[in-house]
């Protein structure tokens, strides 16, 4: 037995050592590749006429002649034409029934042989009739021969690695650029999977593949979105399963595969640190040169153009048709196998379709009613189904009963909190899509679910109010209007919403951009000529010029604009200041006269909102206000906004745009009394904030946590307190102590001190005694070491 295994591992060395030398130096050694490449064939064919009797000599000398003849076949092509033929047929009929190392090596040795441009194109069409696509080009060669074994064979570690291969020649052949004919050839495979039999499970390999290539955004177009649109139509419920979570999902996948590959930062001067300070090998050479090449490529990367990565929802053909059918084949069959969670799934695919794409769907409203109850199991996933599948197209009187049901089912005073914030907060999804989807009467209802003691239900019913002061507040009664809406109604600039009625096209917050444009403007005119008032600035200006700024009549009236505005918040708070006295003064003769006329008042803030906004007679400030609103109404509607059509939108001005975006959306979700004045295309914006995001039950179920019904458990509350006291540990924590543990985070070394504290007490013994026994003379040679490597900067020398 020995002596066999001294054998093999001399014949090892031997084709290691051959193989090294035919990379040297490949004429020389032609003879002794004949001799290795005949001992393979005369081994084949043994091997070939009995597959089960081999022996485990044999197939380990066969398999090193395989591996052997692959790493060097590159130096002799026109001697292992049929090579690749044999691989391919012994994998093709005894895939089965091979050894596993012997099936990886053979495998491993075709794409070996692939990534060599050695495996030869089809000769001739294969047997199953959906190969044919694949026969027209060497490229396809690999996975002509992997694919049909991944999608039949009954080895799972088999198909592991036939996936993972497939994968990685697709990858690999659209590395350098995109492959589009290897692309179109496999995509038209994968789609003839799917339809040629859609009772088989052999489609989900299809939906993997396209999965996994779209995440890598390999392939981002509509072909590929194509094939899943027909894997969300096929009659087995693993591959609908997998194509309706790829529209849910694969955005997001491949999103937050970029930004962990974006996060990956390389630091070059940890790297430099650590091969200058420690003993330099060919290892850290080769690791600074990777880091390096990371480093550029990712350069190169930020030079190059931003890929247009468009949602799957958005590439799909036609999807009124994808919904209807979806619909009526999984949800409306009563035929359908699929469960309730598949069934689901389904249901916020089709949702998302109407929603995004505004579809009109009318049956498919009427399929949540008898699942709008709170004693359905996942009834919250039903209720953002059918928020989702809202949007301003929608005809109220379809809606209106939906509503009125999920009113009747979910608010009520003998509903358990969490159930009616639920609702409530379901019928406000559904109400920021479509408004008119409520009624005057069931409005002011719900509205008065704001006085309730259960903090859920509260804020639930005041997002309701505060949607409606925004989007119909002509529908609340004037105590719920508050001030800015009743004011807004009287000016003009509030007006009841339209069925159907559309904004107009132009770039969201453009008038924002437009507006700080024009203040920085003045501001620095105001610094070129500060005399000079804010109506006697010079109409023409070189500057402005240059920066394509087109000023004529329009500085005038703009330049008044402003004087009034400025004029109106200077009369407007010195109203304030002098009314704020009398106000307080009659509080308090109130509160010590009128004791019983409080008691009835059940909100103070409501009262004080419906009396700055409907007592005409009270105030003079609230009439320059309402003059100052409709004045802003007027122009507003005479002017529209022609930054985009004047000038080129430079990434500058995109990045302020997107950042007073921001600012306006943290302004909206201040108090009204904290925040500027809104105008009608933001609150528009903020209405249709969600037509591209997708709604969950989580959000649905947001406010119900707050309820006080919604008792945590024993477990719940052990948790909290311990990662409370990590946090507390947390604040404890030194500024040594956090800035030892931010070094330890990023790899760096401690001090010498750190790690001669932390050092055994048994290796620090011996030194220790040392000092102790050594005379002054000793102790005097280290002090003066000591004095004058600190003075040449360490032991390196550094300074």
């Amino acid at each position: 037995m020995k002596r066999k295994l001294g054998a093999l591992e001399k014949v090892d060395a031997d084709l290691t050592s051959l193989q090294y030398k035919i990379r040297r130096d490949a004429r020389s050694y032609k003879d002794e590749f004949y001799t290795q490449y005949d001992q393979y064939v005369s081994q084949r064919e043994i091997f070939m006429q009995a597959p089960g009797s081999a022996t485990n000599d044999g197939i380990i000398s066969f398999r090193d002649l395989i591996d052997f003849i692959s790493h060097v076949a590159d130096c002799y092509p026109e001697l292992v034409t049929q090579f690749s033929e044999d691989l391919i047929q012994l994998l093709n009929l005894h895939h089965e029934h091979l050894e596993r190392e012997l099936r990886e090596k053979v495998v491993g040795s075709l794409v070996l042989l692939r990534r060599k441009d050695i495996l030869d194109s089809p000769r001739s069409v294969c047997g199953n009739g959906w190969e044919e696509d694949m026969t027209d080009h060497a490229d396809s060669r690999l996975l002509q021969t992997l694919f049909p074994l991944l999608i039949s064979t009954h080895s799972k570690s088999l198909r592991t690695l036939l996936y993972q291969k497939c994968l990685s020649d697709l990858r690999t052949s659209n590395a350098k650029t995109t492959n589009h004919r290897l692309n179109r050839t496999f995509q038209t495979v994968l789609s003839n999977l799917l339809t040629s039999d859609r009772t088989s499970a052999k489609g989900l390999w299809a939906v993997k593949i396209t999965r996994e290539l779209w995440k890598r955004q390999i392939w981002t177009d509509t072909k590929a979105v194509e094939i899943m649109k027909e894997a969300c139509l096929a009659d087995n419920e693993k591959v609908i399963v997998g194509g309706v979570r790829f529209f849910l999902g694969g955005d997001k996948e491949r999103e937050e595969l970029e930004d962990e590959s974006s996060d990956e930062e390389v630091d070059m001067g940890q790297i430099k640190h650590q091969i200058g300070i420690n003993k330099k090998t060919k290892k850290k050479a080769r690791l600074m040169e990777n880091a390096l090449a990371t480093v550029k490529k990712k350069e190169r990367k930020k030079k190059q153009p931003h890929p247009l990565n468009f949602s799957a929802f958005h590439l799909l053909h036609d999807p009124q048709g994808f919904a209807e059918t979806l619909f009526s084949k999984h949800l409306q069959n009563s035929k359908s196998k699929l469960n309730l969670e598949q069934k689901l799934l389904v249901l916020q695919l089709v949702s998302r379709l109407v929603g995004l794409h505004k579809l009109t769907v009318l049956s498919f409203y009427s399929y949540f009613i008898k699942y709008l109850t709170p004693r359905q199991p996942s009834v919250t996933s039903f209720l953002a189904s059918l928020a989702q599948a809202t949007h301003n197209l929608v005809p109220p009187d379809i809606l209106e009963p939906l509503v009125r049901k999920i009113a009747n089912e979910f608010v009520s005073e003998a509903a358990a909190a969490e159930v009616a914030s639920a609702g409530l907060n379901a019928i406000r999804e559904i109400c920021v899509r479509q408004p008119l989807a409520m009624n005057d009467t069931l409005l002011q209802d719900l509205v008065m679910y704001r006085k309730s003691k259960d903090k859920g239900v509260m804020m639930a019913a005041k997002g309701l109010l505060g949607l409606y002061r925004e989007a119909a507040p002509d529908m609340l009664k004037k105590r719920d209007r508050g001030k800015d809406a009743a004011m807004g109604l009287r000016a003009g600039i509030r007006k009841e919403q339209r069925f159907g009625e559309e904004a107009i096209g132009q770039i969201e917050g453009l008038e924002l951009l437009e507006r700080w444009k024009e203040e920085e403007r003045q501001k620095k005119l105001q610094e070129r000529d500060p005399e000079a008032g804010d109506g006697e600035l010079p109409l023409s200006d070189p500057e402005d010029d240059d920066d394509g700024w087109e000023v004529d009549e329009d500085s005038d009236s703009d330049s008044g604009g402003w004087q009034n505005v400025s004029s109106d918040d200077e009369s407007a708070d010195v109203h304030h200041d002098n009314r704020r006295p009398t106000k307080k003064a009659k509080r308090d003769a109130s509160t010590t006269g009128e004791s019983e006329e409080d008691n009835d008042n059940d909100d103070k803030d409501d009262e004080d909102d419906d009396k700055a906004s409907h007592d005409d007679n009270s105030d003079d400030d609230e009439e320059n206000k309402e003059d100052t609103l409709q004045q802003a109404a007027a122009a507003a509607a005479d002017k529209i906004s022609t930054l985009a059509t004047t000038r080129i939108l430079t990434p500058a001005d995109l990045a302020k745009l997107q950042e007073l975006r921001l600012a306006a959306n943290i302004s909206a979700s201040l108090p009204s009394s904290h925040r500027k004045h809104r105008t009608s295309s933001q609150s528009t914006a903020h209405r249709s904030r969600h037509n591209d995001d997708p709604l969950t039950a989580a959000e649905i179920e947001g406010l119900a946590s707050l309820s006080k019904d919604n008792k945590s458990t024993k477990e719940d509350r052990i948790a909290a307190a311990k990662a409370g006291k990590d946090d507390k540990d947390e604040v404890r924590k030194s500024t040594t102590a956090r800035r030892k543990e931010k070094k330890r985070e990023q790899g760096k070394s401690t001090t010498n001190k750190d790690k001669a504290r932390k050092k055994n007490f048994l290796m620090t013994l011996g030194k220790a005694k040392r000092k102790q026994k050594s005379s002054l003379v000793e102790r005097g040679k280290v002090l003066k070491a000591h004095k004058e490597r600190a003075g040449r900067g360490g032991r390196r020398g550094n300074r």
